[in-house]
């Protein structure tokens, strides 16, 4: 039954206590145990409860309760505590206020993502792609980055994990009710909820905004569940990739034009746009439209000028990852948006084709970032160089290493991810300053001053802690499963709190090979059930609704689970989310990642076992490929790719069994008579204090805002000044160029006859070009070098410019170079020519290139 009207109703805090509500919508209280422990005082028993949501917890706990702690002394004098420190965090001085603040007073990051991992008192994520997002913005936060996020608040968020009697996982989607959640609406100066329109070819969508204040930052979050839409469109922000091809694409246009439009209502326009993967990718094309219609901008001009202040982040090799959408899907939703922007339809389409000569070939949203970013990199290291790869299509006769993909490095927000006592521990010999400077490596270096009695008593707390939520959680389970109290009083007898424990934790999906580990069951049972050193695994993760596969992984695990002889020595935990993920982290001994290389693009949650003291046991994947280095914990393999996958897991899953029988197990019981693995609390040591600086967000967003936000932002207002005179410049000048570069070749390339040299001998060259229309400002000549591979060509090639010489009678421009020879063994060269203009960021994107 429908009401007739709705009230919004509130907790009525006594005034003592009213700042309650302030801390708990925002979310700085979900990384700072001293306000944890404000909620948890209220009522610990419904903290729990409650999920760890103060909102809710706030709403729920009894009026008698809240006068009762108005009137605590104790409980009012900690309230007071907190309060002044979430004042002070908000007024401080921030890295960015003293380092950038001169250069800068009018940038505005906007950071669009699909998904946001803040707390699970806000279920709006699915895994490592939104958990990151959530650390990105909390280190924007403590940095002080002048930054909003943009995102979209589903009613039903990600599912909850739930495995049969036969260990088949089942989906159930509960709804979330914004009204006891961290979020609020946001309201325009009349009060009124403040609104924004999209249109969708079965009606326009009314949009309504909502905040989540992180620390400084606002998140704002989309919705479309209001009553005056009709149902279809209610349902785009019901599930978090539910539905089907056409479900997300009315997701990714919402967030993508949607954002933006909700960032103008706002009237916080951004200067540069960071697209967390491919689904907001159509801010890009918006960005255009907005131009074209306020300024009179023309599609080239509006692009050169919009484009300028666009980042891309790519997350995953796995091309199953990347979002393909069927040329009539497209049209039937931008037919008439092709218009506005002044294309037609095949034009349109061909912005996000690999190949627009392949009419029917699908739209990418990937290739659409790619094409309209002027900064684009993936998460690692490693995965930068498989994404050039992958994507030098995109860039056709450019050397793959010249493929203008970088890579940073994904890090974890320490301070979210650490346990409270490793914390307290890390602040008494460390210092606070980590946690707000956790880059600054003398800071982790003092890790070895910690006694490593200490530092063990506080590990085999946090493992103790795990085994006992372990056993909650089956126990849960089986009574769910109407289980004998037999059985129920079985879920106790699992795991041992002080055995070797190993975590593995992940999405599901196929290349991340979660049951390697059974390759040889007979082998691992060996490992597992040895009585004076026993060892234990505990599992945990959902695969997607429609990945049939990647279940069938969780029910193999599943059932072994269930064998007599293994039942005490694995588990699977249900319901993978950040407060399963919370306990695993902070409580076991080895965090195990056994990806296909070179598929795991980063792997975040072995940053987060790390800052917590566990080893890492990994293939030499993502992150892991980069951080790994003797006495940090162990490499699976070194590095190799294979043809064969049966293979491959035969030796892997055989090195795997090597490290844990001959090092890992041997150096956890290796005891004095303190009964102290003093080898193993070394290595732990040695890993923190090496790694931790480096793979932290604060690291990450540091280089976002030196490498990209602040270029982005200084080339974006460049172009856009004086009615964006410039990027008109520019778009012509690129019309041109593209025009007559088929009148431009070379003529000649002319070098001395240096058979046999010596390093530091003058190597010469003379280019000599018939340029047609263009004049040597227009063009960038090169001498490309270096070192000539086994398969007869250079390899990792350097460039460096050849200097214009002079202009024939007849019109040919003549190029030289004089470079020393640096390079012992067999070295080679060749020319090439690019189009150059001061204000073009790479000449690679216009697609003209011409080799000797």
């Amino acid at each position: 039954m429908k009401p007739l009207s709705t009230i919004i109703v509130k907790p009525s805090l006594p005034k003592a206590i009213e700042n309650l509500e302030w801390l708990a919508y925002n979310l700085r209280w979900c990384w700072d145990p001293d306000t944890i422990e404000v909620f948890r005082r209220i009522d610990r028993e419904r903290w729990e409860q409650v999920y760890h949501n103060p909102v809710r917890l706030l709403g729920e706990v009894s009026q008698e309760r809240l006068e009762q702690l108005a009137e605590d002394p104790g409980f009012m004098a900690h309230l007071k505590r907190a309060t002044a420190s979430l004042k002070t965090f908000l007024e401080n001085e921030t890295w960015f206020a003293r380092t950038h603040k001169h250069e800068v007073t009018d940038m505005r990051v906007a950071y669009f993502s699909a998904e946001f991992g803040l707390s699970e008192s806000l279920p709006i994520y699915s895994g490592g792609l939104g958990i990151l997002a959530g650390d990105h913005i909390k280190s924007a936060n403590t940095l002080g980055l002048p930054f909003v996020g943009m995102g979209l608040l589903y009613q039903n968020g990600y599912f909850s994990q739930y495995l049969n009697n036969d260990g088949w996982q089942q989906e159930d989607y509960r709804g979330n009710d914004f009204y006891t959640m961290p979020v609020q609406r946001v309201q325009d100066d009349q009060g009124n909820d403040l609104t924004v329109t999209v249109s969708y070819p079965d009606g326009e969508a009314r949009v309504r905004i909502w905040l989540v204040n992180v620390g400084r930052i606002s998140l704002f979050l989309l919705d479309t569940n209001l009553e005056e839409n009709p149902p279809r469109i209610r349902e785009i922000t019901s599930q978090l990739y539910g539905g089907d091809d056409e479900m997300r694409l009315r997701q990714e246009i919402l967030l993508g034009i949607g954002g933006l439009r909700a960032l103008d209502a706002l009237k916080q326009r951004p200067t540069v746009c960071h697209m967390n993967e491919g689904h907001s990718a159509f801010l890009a094309i918006e960005r255009i439209r907005q131009s074209m219609i306020e300024d009179g901008y023309s599609f080239e001009q509006a692009t050169e000028s919009t484009a300028a202040g666009n980042v891309f982040t790519t997350h995953t090799p796995v091309p199953a990852g990347h979002d393909v959408f069927p040329p009539a899907l497209i049209e039937k939703y931008f037919k008439s948006y092709a218009q506005e922007l002044g294309l037609s339809l095949p034009a349109l389409m061909a912005l996000g084709q690999a190949d627009p000569t392949h009419t029917s070939s699908g739209f990418n949203m990937t290739v659409l970032a790619m094409r309209f970013a002027s900064y684009r990199n993936g998460v690692s290291k490693l995965h930068g160089k498989v994404s050039r790869e992958m994507w030098k299509g995109l860039w056709p006769n450019v050397p793959e290493d010249e493929i203008p993909i970088t890579s940073i490095t994904n890090g974890v927000h320490i301070s979210s991810h650490i346990s409270h006592q490793m914390r307290s521990l890390q602040d008494n010999y460390l210092g606070p300053r980590r946690l707000e400077e956790p880059q600054d490596q003398t800071i982790w270096q003092l890790i070895n001053d910690i006694p490593p009695e200490e530092l063990w008593r506080v590990h085999e707390r946090r493992r103790e802690r795990l085994v006992a939520f372990a056993r909650t959680r089956l126990r849960q389970q089986l009574q769910r499963e109407s289980a004998s109290p037999v059985e129920i009083a079985r879920a106790d007898e699992v795991l041992n709190p002080g055995a070797l424990t190993i975590g593995f934790a992940r999405r599901f999906a196929t290349y991340k090979r979660a049951t390697l580990l059974f390759h040889d069951i007979e082998r691992l049972t060996n490992i597992l059930n040895n009585e004076e050193r026993p060892v234990q695994v505990i599992f945990a993760g959902k695969a997607h609704p429609r990945d049939h596969a990647g279940k069938e992984l969780i029910q193999e695990i599943y059932r072994l689970t269930q064998q007599e002889h293994l039942h005490r020595r694995l588990v699977f935990i249900e319901n993978y989310d950040m407060c399963v993920a919370r306990y695993l982290v902070q409580g076991v001994d080895i965090w195990l990642n056994t990806p296909l290389r070179p598929l795991e693009a980063s792997g975040t949650s072995g940053m987060k076992a790390l800052a917590n003291g566990a080893l890492n046991l990994s293939v030499l994947d993502g992150w892991w490929d980069e951080a790994y280095q003797l006495d940090v914990g162990w490499a699976i393999g070194h590095g190799e790719e294979y043809e064969d996958q049966a293979y491959q897991n035969e030796v892997e899953a055989s090195d795997l069994y090597n490290i844990l029988e001959k090092e890992a197990v041997p150096l956890f019981y290796d005891r004095g008579a303190d009964d102290l693995p003093r080898g193993w609390v070394a290595r732990m040591k040695h890993a923190m204090s090496a790694l931790c600086p480096q793979f932290n967000t604060h690291r990450m967003v540091q280089e976002y805002a030196e490498r990209f936000y602040l270029s982005a932002h200084a080339r974006q207002q460049t172009l856009s000044a004086n009615k964006a005179n410039r990027a008109m410049v520019l778009a012509q000048w690129k019309q041109r160029v593209i025009k007559v570069w088929p009148q431009l070749h070379i003529q000649s390339v002319e070098a001395q006859d240096l058979t046999t040299s010596r390093i530091g001998d003058t190597f010469s060259a003379t280019l000599k070009l018939t340029p047609g229309d263009l004049s040597e400002t227009d063009l960038q000549v090169e001498l490309y070098h270096g070192h000539i591979g086994a398969n007869g060509e250079i390899e990792a090639g350097i460039t460096t410019p050849m200097t214009f010489s002079k202009t024939e009678d007849d019109g040919t421009q003549v190029y030289v170079i004089d470079i020393p020879l640096k390079i012992n063994g067999q070295w080679g060269y060749t020319t090439r020519v690019l189009p150059h203009h001061e204000d073009l960021i790479c000449a690679y994107d216009m697609g003209l290139i011409i080799w000797a």
